[in-house]
């Protein structure tokens, strides 16, 4: 079973900081009446009863020590910068299975958490961007593709060759590297690598589109082995997470060690 880890982290924080609230305005004093009723010879004030105030309660110390540090990640990891991992080849050869990145939260504006609401207008996807976004399809898992289209873009995929209105996307042979070959992709903007399969017919994935408004069409840069926009659609704008702009780790397995060789930013 998946957990949904923004949605625990929310109920956590919440409920840590509503303990220590409540505790602050109601539930201490009436601790400390008791305990200057009983001649400060509580029970929960420890042995000596030496102490000026009774022992708080376990949960309350708990709450109290926790909330300010769940807060902190809750706000940083909701508002700002926010950790995944690649678990598919769909990206290659950008992104490797096994790398960890940072993604940016707030490039496309400031989204509450778990609802994915925007609340402050920051910017937009941009034609390039890797960008995060949940699944249209179920709504909760999360995928990462390049921004190929934006509202109101015709979109059009045809013998593994990408035209954005009208105009053909340039793209330069690199190498052959079998069983694939790379090339590099000019999108304007932004230049990139892409992976194209020796010997796999055209025919897959191949299609126009119009892009709506407050969508975006996203494709992976394994152009063969990507499950993207030409099969399922494009992205609604209240999907959309953040923009990935940095690696800083590779852990492919647990049989494996981390290594930092791949550190750096995503084009």
């Amino acid at each position: 079973m998946d957990i949904d880890f923004p949605l625990v982290l929310v109920v956590l924080t919440f409920a840590t900081g509503l303990i220590w609230l409540a505790d602050k305005l109601f539930l201490r004093e009436r601790r400390m009446a008791a305990y200057r009723a009983s001649g400060g010879t509580a029970v929960d004030a420890g042995e000596g009863a030496e102490s000026e105030e009774p022992r708080e309660p376990y949960l309350v110390d708990l709450s109290r020590s926790f909330f300010p540090v769940l807060a902190i990640v809750l706000v940083l990891r909701s508002f700002l910068v926010e950790p995944f991992q690649i678990p598919s080849g769909s990206m290659l050869p950008t992104l490797e299975v096994g790398d960890f990145i940072l993604v940016n939260k707030y490039a496309y504006g400031l989204r509450l958490p778990v609802v994915g609401t925007k609340v402050v207008e920051v910017g937009d996807p941009q034609r390039g961007d890797v960008m995060v976004f949940k699944f249209p399809e179920d709504g909760e898992t999360n995928y990462i593709k390049r921004v190929i289209g934006l509202p109101g873009d015709r979109i059009r995929y045809r013998d593994k060759k990408l035209y954005i209105n009208g105009e053909l996307v340039e793209t330069r042979f690199i190498a052959r590297l079998p069983p694939v070959e790379l090339r590099r992709e000019d999108l304007g903007r932004v230049e990139h690598d892409i992976f194209l399969t020796l010997g796999q017919p055209g025919g897959s994935g191949e299609g126009e589109w119009v892009v709506p408004e407050n969508h975006y069409f996203v494709m992976g840069d394994n152009r063969d082995n990507s499950n993207d926009s030409r099969y399922w659609g494009t992205v609604p704008d209240e999907m959309v997470v953040g923009k990935a702009f940095a690696i800083w780790m590779h852990w492919k397995s647990l049989t494996s060690l981390p290594s930092f060789d791949r550190v750096g930013g995503i084009e």
